[in-house]
């Protein structure tokens, strides 16, 4: 049984950013931040199936593309990695690539990662707030400069680069061409309402990432049966004994907490192991508020943030 303020881990990144405002205050003004990966608070517990993730670009990061399980797998990596992306913010021309322009051979797509035509053929859109984006292993993918996006994925760090941007960082040729479904991206399903307070993202045999948008001074339920994530994305509530306001991240399993939502309300993103969306993880309460929890979680302090992730 678990309710824990999650630890944030940090990456620098030579794509990252020095102001993380408002989701974080670490300082990346000496080493540029490019991610804070959400952690159990409690060392010793096992991964969890899943990785919860803060993105911040302000250069291209690479063209990429993760293994499914099998892949993986066959060569000793515990699973594959499937993802999505919910854009936080994003400057009038950010962009993102998801799958090919057209299909590729085999013969094609080693060509194009060994003379770079990769990037032009990589299928660009714009992005905006609010943005949910779908990416399945075997899909080429890169994120473009000026998001803040957080990101829901498999618990694997698998990734196979076919161009970096002069980065002179390693190419995995022979593994993506391997892994790669070297063709446009397939459709995508759109956003879906659940409840009042609840809309799907996106829902598949790995994860459901939802938004939930919780009234002012109202009180909610969770029953997180399986491992569930929570991160603040606009004002402020207690979950549990927990005070969370924006860019905090909660983690909870085989347990049950209250939420109290401050004043101004609160929105937020909650993922959780799929196939489908569990109707039970979040109820209103029928007990209403007697005291508001605007002013009681301001002084809540933030989990540890020092530690470091390896790039």
């Amino acid at each position: 049984m678990a309710i824990e303020h999650a630890s944030v881990q940090v990456a620098r990144k030579p794509w990252g950013v020095a102001d993380l405002h408002p989701w974080s205050g670490i300082d990346g003004s000496g080493d540029a931040v490019g991610e804070l990966w959400f952690r159990r608070a409690d060392k010793n517990a096992p991964d969890p199936a899943l990785l919860f993730k803060l993105l911040f670009t302000s250069e291209p990061l690479s063209i990429q593309v993760h293994p499914d399980d099998a892949f993986a797998r066959s060569v000793g990596l515990p699973n594959g990695k499937t993802e999505a992306w919910y854009i936080l913010s994003a400057t009038p021309d950010a962009r993102v690539a998801l799958g090919l322009k057209r299909q590729l051979t085999t013969q094609e797509l080693r060509a194009a990662i060994r003379d770079g035509s990769i990037a032009s053929l990589a299928q660009w859109r714009s992005v905006k707030k609010g943005d949910i984006i779908f990416v399945p292993a075997g899909t080429i993918h890169a994120i473009g400069a000026g998001i803040v996006l957080a990101e829901i994925q498999q618990h694997s760090d698998a990734t196979f680069r076919l161009f970096d941007y002069g980065r002179k960082r390693e190419l995995h040729e022979d593994s993506a061409v391997a892994v790669s479904d070297a063709g446009p991206a397939r459709a995508q399903a759109e956003p879906r309402r659940l409840t009042a307070a609840r809309t799907v993202l996106t829902a598949n045999p790995y994860f459901v990432l939802e938004r939930i948008d919780l009234p002012a001074n109202s009180r909610w339920s969770l029953d997180a049966k399986r491992e569930t994530w929570l991160m603040v994305m606009e004002g402020r509530a207690r979950i549990g004994s927990i005070g969370a306001s924006v860019g905090d991240a909660v983690f909870a399993e085989a347990d049950r907490a209250d939420i109290e939502v401050g004043p101004d309300g609160m929105s937020g993103l909650i993922a959780y192991p799929g196939p489908d969306p569990t109707m039970s993880l979040l109820g209103e309460s029928e007990e209403q508020m007697t005291t508001s929890v605007g002013t009681s979680i301001i002084g809540s302090p933030k989990p540890n943030e020092s530690a470091e992730v390896q790039t």
